[in-house]
């Protein structure tokens, strides 16, 4: 089947704008029509989004044509980026415009099918005219869907609900984001009094069929959950950069200076030009070195801590072709369309290798054209750790995916927030609750213990708090108790608070963004600091804002945060580990190995095998030499012997000949330390 199911309106519509359904697409279709559940698993710019959307708008147009179509919430799209959610509202909004402009043609009735955005950043007022008016497809956020199911109104809205779309469903169901969605999926099927459709999408998951039993939840049938898997893989341009200086243990200031100097070329070479980051600190000093470089009206950041005008203009300028090149954290990393993108660049590991594949797919994101993406390791350790990536990507491995089992905290969130709403029978809740996969093995012992928990409260210095819910022990029933809608409302999420200063821009009152609690409080009027490529002098910094004025460009300095740069995946670690131990096994000839090395990772420059063979050298001599020494001491140590001497491994290991760094490639070898130092013998 191609587009023989479809309206004719939907499907000529389609044929305009697209050569030919892409191999998801065509297998997708027939399952979602059919009403059945479906994972789909496909490379990015492989069209998965439309998979998904088309046969709920075909659907959707039907009953309007049919005159059935009433303004009701049928289907509920989920995506963990807020700017996500934006991005998919304004690309169905085009699509949508356009199939009414065919019925048009077609002398058909008209048929308005609105969407609407409910995140975080939604206006009060935008969200009650929501509830009035409700949107037949509602695009919303993890977080978001949990608090409309809680609140007293607005879960009106989504009795009528059908269809659930969850994106990039990779990026939730590995840490507790993904436990609470699960439950809030429960709840928004027992609201609805339906078994709804669930549509799963994602470019890199593994295990494929664990990801679609978390999908389907444990009533609905894993069996029955059909799995579209059209691979993660795509070809890729891939290949490290390095600077003509050694890398160090901790890059140097005249190094990173070639770093922004082939980063400018690189821009300049190319139209537009993503660059990727791990933290939000040093967006926005990779921003002012760009912009001293390329201009600053070419170059600006984008991350978490800008406010939503900020990153819609950002990504807006992008697609337009007003930025030659835009630095960003993991806020872009997602299916956002920031239009043609030429090439991304990756500074530093990505410290995961489904990371790798998610950010180069940024570049080209269509299916005929080949990603094309440079990292650029900032020291020795992290040039092994991308060529491990690059050569991982090349062998079409990937990540392993783990599901938390059973978070209580987790838990004892929607416990208080179903009370809140109704009055249930405890065992109903249990039987509800291990519906979904994490909790598909929850003991009945820990349910009870967290209800105890939410009925009696706990005991603090100040009294007893805590107690949010009603627990009727003789008829098993719970209730919320008076506050406990407010304390899901404002305490839920598995987003930890991270009490982040707002940054308002005097005299407009405008929100710029947030800043750090800690540089708030270290700051002081007359600090100037940058925040999304601007800089800003500080006035006034009060209870949780900072008031600033633009400083008009007057050198500034970054701002820093807290804790935010990701670990790596123990699947990347199992590959630094087989790389090293590869060329391990060839020191013996140095030449060869690093031959083998570049031909082993591809677009790894011969310079940048040397340095990696070169550090693998060095740490198998310091292994070797630590081994020789211990040897040589145990030789000629007497039994009695005391264990400090001039005869010790302190004074023979500095004999040892030990490849200075950043010398690997000269043919040159220098003594570790100078010449022993006579101990005292006591």
């Amino acid at each position: 089947m191609t587009l023989s199911g479809f309206h004719p309106a939907v499907a000529r519509w389609f044929e305009s704008r697209f050569r030919e359904p892409t191999e998801p697409q065509r297998r997708a279709w027939p399952v979602i029509q059919e009403g059945r559940d479906a994972l789909i698993a496909a490379p990015t710019g492989s069209g998965k989004t439309f998979a998904a959307f088309l046969a709920a708008i075909d659907s959707l147009l039907r009953q309007g044509l049919d005159g059935t179509l009433r303004d009701e919430t049928q289907v509920v799209y989920v995506s963990p980026l807020k700017a996500l959610s934006n991005d998919v509202q304004k690309n169905l909004s085009e699509p949508l415009a356009e199939i009414r402009a065919e019925l048009a043609r077609r002398c058909l009735p008209d048929v308005e099918i609105r969407t609407l955005v409910r995140t975080g950043d939604t206006p009060a007022a935008e969200r009650q005219a929501m509830v009035k008016r409700p949107p037949h497809i509602l695009v919303t956020t993890p977080e978001s869907l949990y608090l409309i199911l809680t609140s007293e109104h607005a879960r009106d809205m989504l009795r009528t609900v059908r269809t659930i779309i969850v994106d990039e469903i990779h990026a939730v169901a590995r840490d507790k984001r993904g436990s609470h969605l699960a439950l809030s999926l429960e709840r928004l099927e027992h609201l609805a009094g339906r078994q709804l459709q669930r549509v799963g999408l994602s470019a890199t998951q593994k295990p494929i069929e664990e990801i679609a039993a978390f999908l389907a939840g444990v009533r609905h049938q894993a069996l029955d959950t059909s799995i579209i898997d059209s691979g993660h893989a795509r070809a890729l341009d891939l290949a490290i950069e390095i600077p003509s200086s050694p890398l160090e243990a901790v890059m140097a200031g005249e190094v990173w200076d070639e770093l922004y100097d082939r980063l400018a070329q690189l821009i300049g070479a190319h139209r537009t030009t993503l660059v990727f980051v791990n933290t939000r600190r040093l967006a926005e000093r990779l921003t002012l070195h760009l912009s001293e470089r390329v201009g600053a009206e070419h170059v600006t950041s984008h991350h978490g801590s800008l406010s939503k005008e900020k990153r819609l203009d950002a990504e807006t300028r992008l697609k337009e072709g007003r930025l030659k090149a835009l630095v960003a954290t993991a806020s872009l990393e997602l299916g956002i369309d920031i239009g043609t993108v030429d090439l991304v660049c990756q500074i530093g590991s990505t410290r995961s290798i489904a990371t790798l594949l998610q950010r180069v797919g940024r570049a080209g994101h269509h299916l005929q054209a080949i990603p094309k993406g440079r990292l650029f390791p900032l020291s020795r350790d992290e040039l092994i750790e991308c060529a491990a990536l690059v050569r991982a990507t090349a062998e079409r491995r990937l990540d392993q995916l783990v599901i938390p089992r059973h978070p209580l905290d987790i838990l004892a969130q929607h416990i208080v927030a179903a009370a809140a709403g109704d009055d249930w029978d405890e065992a109903a809740l249990y039987e509800l609750v291990r519906g979904a996969y994490p909790y598909r093995d929850l003991a009945r012992k820990d349910f009870d213990d967290v209800v105890q928990m939410l009925a009696e409260g706990f005991t603090t210095r100040r009294g007893r708090r805590g107690a949010h819910i009603h627990y009727d022990g003789v008829n098993r029933r719970l209730r919320g108790r008076r506050g406990a809608r407010l304390a899901a409302l404002t305490s839920g999420g598995a987003i930890p608070d991270i009490g982040d200063y707002r940054v308002i821009l005097d005299p407009t009152e405008t929100f710029v963004g947030t800043l750090n609690e800690d540089f708030a409080i270290e700051s002081m009027p007359g600090d100037i600091f940058q925040l999304g490529n601007t800089s800003y002098l500080i006035s006034k910094v009060e209870s949780g804002q900072v008031r600033v004025v633009d400083a008009h460009g007057q050198p500034p300095s970054i701002p820093f945060w807290v804790g935010e740069a990701p670990a790596r995946t123990p699947e990347l670690s199992e590959e630094v580990s087989r790389l090293r131990q590869d060329v391990a096994d060839r020191l013996g000839d140095p030449p060869s190995a690093i031959a083998w090395l570049a031909g082993a990772v591809p677009g790894l420059p011969e310079a940048a095998a040397r340095q990696d063979a070169a550090d693998d050298r060095g740490r198998a001599v310091l292994r070797r030499g630590g081994r020789d020494a211990a040897r040589a001491a145990r030789a000629v140590r007497e039994p009695d012997q005391p264990g400090v001497g001039s005869r010790t491994p302190e004074a023979v290991l500095p004999q040892l000949q030990l490849r200075a760094p950043g010398c690997g490639d000269r043919g040159r070898d220098r003594p570790v330390a100078g010449a022993p130092t006579q101990l005292p013998t006591g």
